[in-house]
C-alpha cells in the first residue's frame, strides 16, 4: 500500500512567487488528507496534477490566515464534480465558524456534506481502515493543534519453508495463517506464530507547525517515519521565535533527536525573510543535531516506504 507526501507549500507568513504557505498532502492509496490549506494550495494540487476531488479530510493546525486561506476556494472546486462523500474538516475551536462564515459571505455553491468538528481534546480524531489520525496539543498565540497519522501493526514475514515442513499445502491455507488464523496440519494444529516472524510496525506521519519547542511533542511524533516540522527561523533568533511562540530550525531536530525512532525530519513554514540561497543555513543548523534532515519545497514528494 503506498504511502505520499506532498509538500503543496512550505512558507509561512506570507506567499512568495517561488514558495506557496504551508500546507501538505498526505496520500494513502486513493485516499487524500489535506493537513492545512494555505495560499496556492490549488496551484500545487493542479502542478502535481493530484485528484483533489478525492481528499477525504482535512486537518487544520490553527486558523492564523497563512494556514486556512487556501480552503475556500478548495471547497468551491469541489463543487465542480460529482462528490457523494463528505468532506470530513477537524480544527481547533472558531474553524467551524470560519467554514460557515466563508460559505455565507462567498455565497458558495456547495453541492455535498461539509461535517466540521472543532477538537476540544487530544486524541484520535478519525479512522479508516488500518489507520488512525491522532490530534494534539501545540502551543502557540492561539489553539494549535499537530496531527500524527498511524498505521496498524503488519503481520509478521511469512515463511513458506516453515509451513511446508509443517504439512500446510500452499494455497488459500498458507493465506490464512498470513491472516492470522489457525489452520488443521497433519500433525495438529498449526499457530501463526509457528510460521511468521515477529510482528511488524505500520507507518508514521507526523505535521507539527506553529509552536514553541517543548518537550511534550517528543511522545507525540516518536517513531515517525516522516516528520514535518516547523523550522521557521536560524538560531540567532530562537529569541524571536520564543516571543511569536514559534521555533526555530535547530529547535526541531531536538525535537527529532529527543523522540526516537524517527527516519526523516523534513522542516517547513518558512519565515519570508529567508529566500532560497539563505535557507541553507537553516539545514545546516539542523544538520549538526539531527543529520536526517531535509528542506521542503513547494511540490516535493516523499514517498513513505515500510521498513522491511
Amino acid at each position: 500500500m503506498n504511502l505520499e507526501a506532498f509538500i503543496l507549500g512550505c512558507g509561512g507568513m506570507m506567499p512568495l512567487p517561488y514558495r506557496h504557505l504551508t500546507s501538505v498532502l498526505l496520500r494513502r492509496e486513493g485516499e487524500l488528507f489535506l493537513f492545512d490549506g494555505g495560499e496556492g494550495t490549488q496551484v500545487s494540487l493542479r502542478r502535481l496534477n493530484l485528484r483533489w476531488k478525492k481528499i477525504s479530510a482535512i486537518f487544520v493546525s490553527h486558523t492564523h490566515a497563512d494556514h486556512v486561506t487556501g480552503i475556500p476556494g478548495l471547497l468551491m472546486l469541489s463543487s465542480q464534480v460529482d462528490r457523494d462523500d463528505p468532506l470530513y474538516i477537524y480544527g481547533p475551536p472558531r474553524i467551524a465558524e470560519y467554514i460557515e462564515t466563508s460559505r455565507r459571505v462567498l455565497d458558495m455553491y456547495i453541492n455535498y456534506q461539509i461535517v466540521v468538528r472543532e477538537i476540544a481534546e487530544p486524541g484520535i480524531v478519525h479512522q479508516g481502515d488500518g489507520f488512525r489520525i491522532r490530534a494534539f496539543f501545540l502551543r502557540h498565540t492561539k489553539p494549535c493543534l499537530g496531527y500524527a497519522m498511524e498505521e496498524e501493526g503488519r503481520p509478521g514475514v511469512f515463511h513458506p519453508e516453515k509451513a511446508a515442513a509443517l504439512g500446510v499445502p500452499r494455497g488459500p491455507l498458507w493465506a490464512k495463517l498470513q491472516a492470522g488464523e489457525n489452520v488443521d496440519g497433519p500433525e495438529g494444529t498449526v499457530h501463526p506464530r509457528d510460521v511468521l516472524g515477529p510482528p511488524r510496525s505500520g507507518r508514521k506521519f507526523s505535521f507539527v507547525t506553529d509552536s514553541l519547542a517543548f518537550s511534550g511533542i517528543e511522545a507525540e511524533v516518536s517513531g515517525s517515519d516522516l516528520f514535518v516540522c516547523e523550522g521557521m527561523f536560524e538560531r540567532d533568533l530562537e529569541e524571536s521565535a520564543r516571543e511569536k511562540k514559534h521555533m526555530t530550525a535547530e529547535q526541531a531536530a531536538r525535537i527529532a533527536a529527543a523522540a526516537g525512532g524517527i527516519r526523516k525530519l523534513a522542516l517547513i513554514h518558512y519565515s519570508p525573510r529567508y529566500n532560497e540561497q539563505n535557507l541553507k543555513g537553516l539545514l545546516e543548523e539542523a544538520k549538526r543535531i539531527f543529520p536526517e534532515t531535509v528542506l521542503t519545497r513547494d511540490r516535493m514528494v516523499f514517498p513513505i516506504d515500510f521498513i522491511d
